[in-house]
């Protein structure tokens, strides 16, 4: 272990493009994180490498997706008309517009989180970061949620066809469905969602019940919470359902997607976590001491995305950035600190969220723990 790096896989190329003037989802923030993160000296040293990505092929994309949907994608992208592109989940104003080049991006994207899993599998990181990946809403025929290619999927599938036991947990504010539907069936990959509750917030799915079917049942969880849902409330839910599952389960691989939209001051969700109970979930994620493949995600306020992917990047490499930001970061960046200051949540909302946290936990033990031989006390 000690002669392996962690690796960050990221090319200029991916932060370009624009989905649409306005849209929420703006690759430059890719940029700003490598920016920040290549300030801070992180690339600087033999326990990181900076890898270069490449384009996902066309069997690696049918691995999940859809012939049919992946031609459509290209001949979108090349100009073809759009006139049918509603089923595929393309509309001009909605989630995912159809813009030139979109083709190129999203193989690019799915390629990176590729290249990750088998820096992984193959020994060779200890830790991979793709952090253009974690596009877990696509489905196998159609976009959804700004994802086109499901790059954690592909990725994934890079593991399982090496014979390892997977388990995905996905911290984005947005339920994984996408992820979750991939394997709904499959006791060998162990899905774990922890989401602002599909009731408040799209895609309206990721409830307790929600649980797999066939051999895969009691392998999909889902861990829906309360809007406003602080550090304190979300770390005591978390504790209470990740660890003993992950025990039980023994993968051989985690697979982490980092979205950073759960946080307090995204635009599209209502959680409410700071940067600090982000990286602790972080940490523990990196303290389990296993082969560990790492996508991004949603976050959709610039500065919350570079910082926290910054710092995300630092627990991988074992190493803690100063709280002064480095020279010129005020180029692209709102906030004067590295991390966050503490969040003041009213008292009520505290007890709401924690009840609501607590009801699901409970359910969740009834429905999931007897699959995996864990008691529900």
């Amino acid at each position: 272990m000690t002669d392996q790096f962690a690796a960050y896989v990221y090319d200029p190329r991916m932060s370009q493009h624009v989905l649409r003037e306005g849209h929420p989802m703006r690759p430059v923030r890719l940029q700003y994180t490598y920016a920040l993160a290549k300030a801070y000296g992180a690339f600087d040293g033999g326990a990181s490498r900076l890898i270069q990505p490449r384009p996902a092929t066309e069997e690696e994309l049918l691995s999940f997706h859809e012939r049919d949907y992946v031609e459509a994608v290209r001949a979108y992208s090349n100009g073809a008309s759009t006139r049918d592109a509603e089923r595929h989940g393309f509309a001009k104003f909605g989630d995912n517009p159809v813009y030139p080049g979109m083709y190129e991006a999203a193989l690019l994207a799915c390629g990176a989180s590729v290249r990750a899993a088998e820096l992984v599998a193959d020994k060779f990181a200890r830790v991979a970061f793709a952090p253009a990946g974690g596009l877990h809403h696509a489905a196998a025929g159609r976009a959804s949620g700004f994802c086109i290619f499901n790059d954690a999927v592909v990725a994934i599938n890079v593991l399982r066809r090496r014979g390892l036991r997977v388990a995905y947990i996905d911290i984005d504010a947005h339920h994984g469905d996408g992820v979750q539907a991939a394997y709904y069936d499959d006791p060998h990959v162990l899905t774990i969602s922890l989401h602002e509750s599909g009731r408040y917030l799209f895609p309206g799915t990721g409830e307790v019940a929600e649980l797999g079917e066939g051999a895969g049942r009691g392998f999909s969880v889902n861990l829906p919470l309360f809007p406003y849902t602080g550090d304190a409330v979300y770390r005591e839910a978390f504790d209470a359902v990740v660890p003993p599952l992950l025990r039980a389960f023994a993968p051989d691989v985690i697979a982490t997607q980092l979205g950073v939209d759960a946080h307090g001051r995204d635009p599209l969700s209502h959680l409410a976590l700071t940067s600090r109970d982000y990286i602790d979930l972080v940490r523990y994620f990196a303290g389990l001491g296993l082969p560990w493949l790492a996508f991004g995600g949603g976050g959709y306020d610039l500065d919350v995305v570079a910082r926290c992917w910054t710092m995300a990047y630092g627990v991988m490499l074992g190493r803690e950035w100063p709280d002064e930001l480095p020279a010129g970061a005020d180029a692209f960046l709102t906030s004067e600190r590295l991390r966050d200051a503490d969040a003041d949540i009213d008292p009520d909302i505290v007890d709401q969220t924690r009840r609501f946290a607590r009801q699901q936990v409970e359910e969740l033990r009834r429905l999931v723990f007897p699959s995996h031989g864990l008691t529900t006390g």
